[in-house]
């Protein structure tokens, strides 16, 4: 693993199972406000964005005001959901005991909810403070943009061409590219679909695996290669 100097991973839908909720409560809230969606759509369209760029981005592709309130209502229905039912990836667990280089997480996701979900399946201690949240730099600063992933590397005064980011959505994917770093894709997550892996390899990932005990394995890989070229 000498070819890295820190490992990012991405929180939802990678360290924790908690897209398909997301993608449960967004689909009812859009189809009762007139916007009828899928839960497997929500996870192959909106997979990695915030609530409020999923809503903005419906509201231009469908001409539907989508009440400010859906906001609020959203983050309560789904902290109480991912409070009482979220759980960590398979192998998670097995893999991290297993790196050797620094690691961090950056999310889109809030830091109280980073907290409380890392807290509930036991993540929490093993990154201590190395956690990282995109609406802590602002509003206009989340995923797809670079700026959490530049962020985090810089906390660690890692190069960002010798940083490895794991994703599971394309936009993630895309901010991790623009930061000049590598990706490996995840799709082992039950918000998964029949052409996951097609597209995260599209947006830039070096490789896509299902599996999270298969990453320590990818890492030496990748790392191997890049010092043989």
């Amino acid at each position: 693993m000498e070819g890295f100097d820190l490992i990012i991973f991405d929180c939802d839908g990678v360290l924790v199972d908690s897209e398909i909720i997301a993608a449960e409560v967004e689909s009812r809230l859009l189809t009762e406000a007139g916007y009828p969606i899928s839960v497997e759509e929500m996870g192959e369209r909106f997979a990695g964005m915030t609530w409020q760029n999923i809503l903005l981005a419906i509201e231009r592709e469908a001409a539907i005001p989508l009440s400010a309130s859906l906001l609020d209502k959203s983050e309560k229905l789904l902290d109480a959901r991912l409070a009482a039912e979220v759980k960590v990836i398979d192998g998670v667990k097995q893999m991290l005991s297993r790196i050797r280089k620094p690691y961090c997480i950056c999310s889109n996701s809030s830091s109280h909810r980073l907290d409380m979900m890392l807290t509930k399946v036991g993540l929490k201690p093993v990154f201590g403070p190395y956690i990282y949240s995109a609406k802590d730099l602002g509003p206009d600063q989340v995923k797809p943009k670079p700026d959490i992933f530049l962020h985090g590397a810089k906390q660690f005064g890692a190069d960002p061409a010798r940083t490895l980011v794991v994703e599971d959505s394309v936009h993630g994917i895309t901010g991790a590219r623009a930061a000049g770093m590598r990706v490996v894709g995840f799709t082992g997550a039950s918000h998964t679909y029949p052409s996951h892996a097609d597209r995260l390899t599209e947006a830039g990932a070096e490789t896509v695996i299902s599996r999270m005990t298969e990453l320590p394995g990818v890492i030496a890989a990748l790392a191997e290669w890049s010092e043989a070229i």
